[in-house]
């Protein structure tokens, strides 16, 4: 006989006796490294790394990515906080992967604001330095005007996208080039 079991990590601290019996070692590494900045990642095989806040948002910016000619990289989940630390922990999770050729940021401003998320992107790619993939970001919500003028005031080579469809073909063109 044999059983495999997945526990949801937001319940985990309920079962100590579970989690317990928890071995990283047989856990995708990158996964790992995730969760220790708080970030819901799941490494897929496409070549388009993804940083969206929400599992709807996700989901629905991988179909798009999907529609666009490009396949997603990885499944993420940045949370309803995030912040530069969060978006540099992101960048430098997904710039591992030797098959990202680009880069897709699409941050719906709710819970945090878009400015906060664009001065993040910002921070931290300043603080990784040249990024050599592209890089999209489609910011909407909350202070979103404030957040792509701060994009496009940065001089970084950064694109800004308003709608989820534009972000997708410049996802396209990055990725067929």
């Amino acid at each position: 006989m044999d059983c495999k079991m997945n526990l949801d990590d937001n319940s985990l601290m309920r079962h100590p006796d579970l989690e317990a019996m928890r071995d990283i070692n047989e856990e995708d590494p990158t996964e790992v490294e995730a969760s220790k900045f708080n970030l819901n990642y799941v490494k897929l095989d496409g070549n388009v790394g993804c940083m969206v806040n929400g599992a709807g948002l996700a989901m629905a910016t991988m179909d798009m990515i999907k529609l666009s000619g490009g396949e997603p990289a990885n499944f993420p989940d940045v949370g309803g906080t995030a912040n530069a630390q969060t978006v540099e922990a992101g960048f430098r999770i997904i710039l591992k992967d030797p098959k990202v050729k680009a880069i897709l940021i699409n941050i719906f401003g709710g819970i945090v604001r878009c400015d906060r998320v664009a001065q993040g992107v910002i921070d931290a790619y300043q603080s990784i330095g040249n990024i050599e993939v592209p890089i999209i970001v489609r910011l909407q919500g909350t202070n979103a005007a404030e957040a792509k003028a701060l994009i496009e005031q940065s001089g970084l080579k950064v694109q800004s996208a308003i709608l989820l469809s534009e972000a997708a073909a410049l996802v396209n063109k990055a990725v067929s080039a």
